[in-house]
């Protein structure tokens, strides 16, 4: 067997956190801001601790931990504070069973742990720390994972001895499954209101408990607002302005304008007296995220609001109602900071959370409410990452390890993070692919980033060179799918979700001879497409295939939007095929496809140009030779159809690898699968066979080349199997690029590879 060796670029991280991370949850206290960091691929969740100095400046004091935390343990997703007391909410730690921890700061300033808080009786999933609320001595800790995530509340209280016990457990009577019971709660003398917000379709719901002679929680009242539906969220923020008067908001009101419903107690009887919006009517505002009291206000976040985000500011009478209203904005903000998202405040000053800033990395701000909201400083913690790898070839040896990374029969050639790439804080990649200069003989990466393009100079594997840096479309936001492939040694690049991307096109020659990193310009740019999943080249004829087309354009139906690329400057709109039996919307939607010329053998299509399109629902194989004409030849599913994403031809064209990237996911299959199609008769694709891998990771692109097939499988990385025998695929080597957690079915980890430079990198 021959031994592999690969050049790893960096590893991928498309799930968004824009919700989880760095500023998604704060406190504040006198003197003191606390912002979470729950989510560190290489180190444990933090809780950051920022302090005024006598200057009136803000300085990065400490950073918490859990003692006994782990990577992406989730450690600062919630977050309570009260005097010289912490209360801490990790997810994930524990198999995701959660907890929380208690912090105390003594007289020198200093926080240490002095209690973790586990649930009785609690397991694996139920995430319990999604939600914390400190009290004196008294903790809620919620789970919304609880029960078939019916929800719950576990209720602990501070022993005379310092040591902390669980004194009880909240819940309603009427929960069912996926109702995310304690979707925020909050606690006034003997009065608590909980949400409930995934109730009735996520119409949603919330609970009113009064504590009785024992201190126990008796429920006293179920609330819904009136006129709302399904997706509204009713209960995912609450807050008791006052005993009798309580605040619940649903976000995803009005098409997710959002609304916040006041109830009043009177008689024994709560009642809706009042339902607020925006003052400005802000679409998509998400108006009601977050519920802050301040004096006679109430700060509503709205972090959708202007899409950068909002808080609304409504001054409130004797009466309750609001009497005024005003709108604090981030001015410069960018699309997505999610203002609004996280707030807390202290005496004069206030933090405000921007969890979507920097790509999702997050950030913060604290303002200064007493001259008129001054913005401060703008705060953030960089993310901890690994460090680049270069020299000499890193051997995978008997112990199936290189630095970090398990193996089996690969070696490492290199590694480059992502910030060695021209990538900044918060940025991750997708795709990749390659070119070798066919005048030198150099070979050079293509790495697609959520804002733009990085060339790398990979000649010498163990010592790489990044050349720089093709940024996006200018306008065009930042992007999860980036696509990039080769014809002519022009680069032709597409971006999904980007609204009007258009394909840009760059020439290759101008990384000849790049002695310094450079920011570069397309040499062109086609604008008949706006947005597109994938960019396919069939480099035979000179055509390119958009496909997953939409935002605008000529989508096609979201199917093959054809392209004359025989002049790689001059790029011609050449006509559109969609099969409308395939696609989620039976609009012909693809995914992904192969376009070839065709040698395989099936007499009837020789040398007629052939596309082997991943639609969503099944495989598609369609005539495009004629553009003005072309003809579907065959469509096929499969059992436990999920999502068909991608696939790839054995170089004799008899069969067709297949990757379903739902399957894993839904639970719909026992570990990764690959789909084996004997397409020896176009018109007759076969399902020959399915391999079913032990491991349980999403399955991405895949590539064959020899008798090798190559699969990028998200958690679990680089997977490389001998097809000789292509009915009865056999593993032969792995590569582990994403050295944390366990091979589960997330979207985290290696997107693609590229396994086709001659050198065999």
């Amino acid at each position: 067997m021959r031994r592999l060796a690969l050049l790893s670029l960096a590893l991928l991280v498309p799930e968004a956190a824009a919700a989880q991370n760095f500023g998604s949850a704060v406190a504040a206290r006198n003197g003191e801001m606390l912002i979470g960091q729950p989510i560190n691929e290489y180190a444990l969740g933090m809780v950051h601790v920022y302090r005024r100095a006598a200057d009136g400046s803000w300085k990065h004091a400490t950073e918490l931990s859990a003692t006994d935390g782990t990577p992406l343990d989730r450690f600062g997703r919630s977050l309570s504070v009260d005097g010289n007391r912490l209360l801490v909410g990790s997810t994930s730690i524990d198999e995701s069973r959660g907890a929380a921890y208690v912090f105390e700061r003594n007289a020198s300033g200093q926080w240490s742990q002095v209690a973790k808080l586990v649930a009785e009786g609690s397991v694996a999933g139920e995430s319990y720390g999604r939600k914390v609320l400190l009290q004196g001595d008294v903790a809620y800790v919620a789970a919304w994972g609880g029960n078939e995530s019916r929800g719950s509340i576990a209720v602990f209280q501070r022993q005379a001895d310092g040591s902390w016990a669980q004194r009880g457990a909240v819940g309603a009577g009427d929960l069912e499954p996926r109702d995310f019971f304690s979707s925020a709660m909050d606690v006034r003398g003997d009065l608590m209101v909980v949400g409930a917000m995934q109730k009735d379709s996520a119409r949603g719901a919330a609970y009113l408990f009064r504590k009785d002679a024992s201190g126990a929680w008796k429920e006293e009242a179920k609330i819904i607002g009136r006129g709302l539906v399904r997706n509204n969220q009713f209960g995912s923020e609450v807050m008791i302005v006052e005993d009798g008067l309580v605040l619940v908001a649903a976000p995803g009101a009005d098409f997710s304008t959002g609304a916040v419903f006041a109830f009043r107690y009177a008689d024994g009887t709560w009642t809706e007296v009042a339902r607020l919006g925006p003052l400005d009517g802000a679409r998509q505002a998400r108006f009601g995220t977050t519920l802050t009291a301040v004096g006679n206000e109430v700060w509503v976040g709205a972090p959708g609001a202007d899409q950068s985000g909002a808080i609304y500011r409504l001054a409130r009478g004797p009466d309750g109602r609001p009497t005024s209203a005003t709108k604090l904005t981030n001015p410069g903000a960018d699309r997505g900071d999610a203002l609004g998202a996280a707030v807390a405040l202290a005496g004069d000053v206030a933090v405000l959370g921007l969890p979507g800033d920097d790509f999702g990395a997050g950030t913060a701000l604290i303002v200064d409410r007493a001259g008129g909201f001054v913005r401060g400083p703008k705060i953030w913690a960089e993310d901890k990452g690994l460090e680049a790898l270069t020299g000499a070839k890193k051997e995978c040896g008997t112990g199936h390890k290189v630095a970090t990374f398990d193996c089996s029969d690969v070696d490492l050639l290199s590694f480059l993070p992502i910030k060695s790439l021209g990538g900044a804080r918060g940025v991750s990649l997708n795709d990749v692919w390659g070119w070798t200069d066919p005048s030198s003989g150099r070979e050079y990466a293509l790495v697609g980033r959520i804002d733009g393009t990085s060339f790398v100079d990979v000649t010498d594997p163990g010592n790489p060179k990044y050349l720089g840096d093709l940024p996006k479309t200018e306008a065009s936001p930042a992007s999860a799918w980036r696509d990039i492939k080769v014809y002519k040694d022009h680069a032709f690049i597409v971006a999904d979700g980007a609204q009007h991307h258009g394909m840009q096109v760059f020439d290759l020659a101008h990384l000849r001879g790049v002695r310094a990193p450079q920011t570069f310009k397309p040499d062109a740019w086609y604008d008949k497409i706006a947005s597109a999943h994938n960019i396919v080249i069939d480099t035979a004829s000179g055509f390119a295939f958009a496909v997953g087309g939409s935002s605008g354009g000529e989508t096609c139906g979201g199917a093959l939007h054809m392209i004359d690329i025989r002049e790689p400057k001059s790029p011609k709109f050449a006509g559109c095929f969609a099969d409308k039996s395939t696609g989620n919307q039976r609009t012909g939607y693809t995914h992904d496809a192969q376009c070839v010329a065709y040698h395989g053998p099936d007499a009837t299509y020789a040398g007629r140009q052939i596309c082997f399109n991943a639609s969503e629902t099944a495989i598609g194989i369609a005539d495009v030779t004629d553009k003005a004409t072309p003809k579907p030849i065959s469509h096929a599913s499969y059992p436990n159809v999920a999502y068909t994403h991608q696939g790839w031809l054995t170089e004799d064209q008899r069969f067709f690898y297949v990757n379903d990237e739902g399957d894993e996911a839904s639970g719909k299959v026992a570990g990764t699968r690959t789909l084996i199609w004997d397409v020896t008769d176009l018109d007759d694709p076969v399902l020959a066979g399915e391999y079913v891998s032990e491991n349980k990771a999403i399955d991405h692109n895949l590539y064959v080349k020899d008798n090798f097939m190559y699969q990028s499988n998200y958690t679990s990385g680089l997977r490389i199997f001998d097809v000789s025998d292509p009915k009865n695929p056999r593993p032969v080597g792995f590569f582990d690029t994403r050295p944390v957690g366990n091979d589960d079915p997330t979207f985290a980890g290696s997107w693609s590879n590229y396994p086709f430079f001659k050198s065999g990198t």
